[in-house]
């Protein structure tokens, strides 16, 4: 129910303006009523002819003040620490802020346990573990060295050496006449020094090709070294043998067992272009085998002097246990006023 403000006078011992419960005021005395008429009963109607219903009593509820006493009293605030001092001391002390209900862990842990000593065989172990570790991390890193970085490195030296060949012939002025069987330019033959270039069309590979075969002056560069001794191109009989990497620092060799009879070898000097065509091989040869490289080779198709050339790699790859070998016939010498051969513009 809603309350109401009481009308009228003011109680004693009370204001105008209190409020209060309700109570229930001294019954005023009220005039006589008439009594009601009978009426004629209805359906659904209660006994006596009178409607069911709730009886009021005309009667008016007072308020009453609820004492202050009963009231529950709020509990005083804690007055928060004055000062930055203050606010410190309280932190260090383990307390939280006022009204979290929260405590600092600080100063709750228990003291560290000390950490008990390892056996050696747990530390020997570990040394060994890292040891192999760094060992393995080592060899990757050399292997990488081997098969990409001495690639990168090689080819750049070969193609320099092919770039300055190109530009000496190039800047040079051109023989007269029929070139003398073995003539060379001076200088052109030192150790280590490029005096030609290799083409091998059906692989597409053109290196340049050095004075001798030590590995880390010619070979390692990825240049094609020559066997000192043996034939030039430009001689008239002879066998001219030439030998490269398979494998790592260039790899020029890398696929010329691919090579088969009638396939074009050609090199280009500073006065001819010379073609060979393949003839034949050996799958694999001791690295002793040196009768490969003679003047008519032995385990290839040709007995009688000729103007031969000869290839020589290691094999299998990865692997310096054999010698590959492809032999080749001379079938063109081209001048290079003529410009190029067939086997280079077919």
């Amino acid at each position: 129910m809603t309350a109401v403000r009481p009308e009228g006078g003011t109680q004693p011992g009370r204001g105008a303006d209190d409020w209060g419960v309700y109570e229930a005021a001294p019954q005023q005395p009220t005039p006589q009523q008439p009594a009601p008429q009978p009426s004629a009963p209805h359906r659904g109607g209660a006994p006596g002819g009178q409607e069911a219903g709730w009886q009021l009593d005309d009667r008016t509820m007072q308020l009453r003040t609820v004492p202050e006493a009963a009231a529950p009293a709020a509990p005083a605030p804690t007055a928060a620490p004055e000062g930055r001092a203050e606010r410190r001391r309280a932190a260090a002390s383990g307390l939280g802020a006022p009204g979290t209900g929260r405590r600092r862990a600080q100063g709750r842990s228990a003291p560290a346990r000390p950490r008990p000593p390892e056996k050696k065989r747990v530390v020997l172990a570990r040394a060994l573990g890292e040891g192999f570790i760094t060992l393995g991390l080592v060899m990757l890193l050399f292997v990488a060295y081997q098969l990409w970085w001495t690639n990168v490195q090689a080819d750049a030296s070969a193609n320099a050496a092919g770039d300055r060949l190109e530009q000496q012939w190039n800047s040079a002025p051109q023989p007269t006449g029929s070139a003398k069987p073995g003539a060379t330019l001076a200088g052109q033959f030192e150790p280590g020094k490029g005096f030609a270039l290799l083409y091998i069309p059906k692989l597409g590979l053109k290196y340049p090709i050095a004075e001798g075969t030590q590995k880390q002056q010619v070979l390692d560069k990825g240049l094609v070294g020559h066997y000192t001794g043996t034939a030039m191109p430009a001689d008239r009989t002879g066998n001219f043998a030439i030998a490269a990497h398979r494998t790592t620092h260039g790899q020029p060799f890398r696929k010329i067992g691919q090579l088969a009879p009638g396939d074009k070898i050609v090199v280009e000097t500073a006065i001819a272009f010379y073609t060979y065509e393949v003839a034949g091989g050996i799958p694999e040869t001791p690295p002793t085998n040196v009768t490969v490289i003679q003047s008519v080779p032995k385990g290839s198709p040709f007995t009688q002097p000729g103007r031969y050339i000869t290839l020589t790699t290691c094999t299998p790859e990865f692997s310096a246990r054999g010698r590959l070998i492809v032999f080749g016939k001379m079938l063109e010498e081209r001048p290079r006023s003529q410009g190029k051969p067939a086997a280079l513009t077919g």
